[in-house]
């Protein structure tokens, strides 16, 4: 039998993604956003940016949502992670995605998903939140069609 050899500067790294423990040899400096994509092919997280500025690539780490293109993956060991794929199994997330629906959010769809986790981490944390909540919320989530209007309906409509 032989070894695997590691990279010079690799390392494993335990997490939970989505409810499952997973291990992942890399390099802890690797984004968790080409981390998530490439080495366990969760492709629904998108890569916008770059630079944390747009929210495409919007996860949840612990439960705080974070742009995984600016999230080291040394900095995640052990944390649970959770991606639009892991959000729509639960109970915030079926609301959400059913209130983007009724509500007619989506246009192009390329904003969708890191929109949902920051909408999803909220009313996690803040079950009836204020205007004032949403918009702090979901500041930084960049959408090129402007759904902005129907986006804080919709998560009104999922909060009630």
């Amino acid at each position: 039998m032989r070894a695997i050899q590691s990279k010079v500067g690799e390392m494993a790294i335990s997490l939970t993604v989505n409810g499952k423990k997973r291990q992942v040899e890399g390099d802890p400096a690797k984004p968790l956003l080409w981390v998530l994509r490439e080495d366990f092919d969760l492709v629904g997280t998108k890569f916008g940016c770059g630079a944390g500025l747009c929210g495409a690539c919007t996860v949840h780490v612990d439960g705080q949502a974070v742009r995984s293109c600016q999230t080291l993956l040394g900095d995640v060991k052990g944390a649970a992670i959770t991606t639009i794929e892991g959000a729509a199994a639960t109970d915030v997330g079926k609301r959400i995605a059913a209130s983007w629906i009724a509500q007619d959010v989506p246009q192009c769809g390329y904003c969708q998903a890191g929109q949902i986790m920051s909408a999803t981490a909220l009313l996690s944390q803040t079950p009836k939140p204020t205007d004032e909540d949403i918009d702090a919320a979901m500041m930084g989530n960049l959408c090129r069609c402007s759904t902005y209007v129907r986006i804080r309906a919709a998560i009104k409509a999922a909060a009630a």
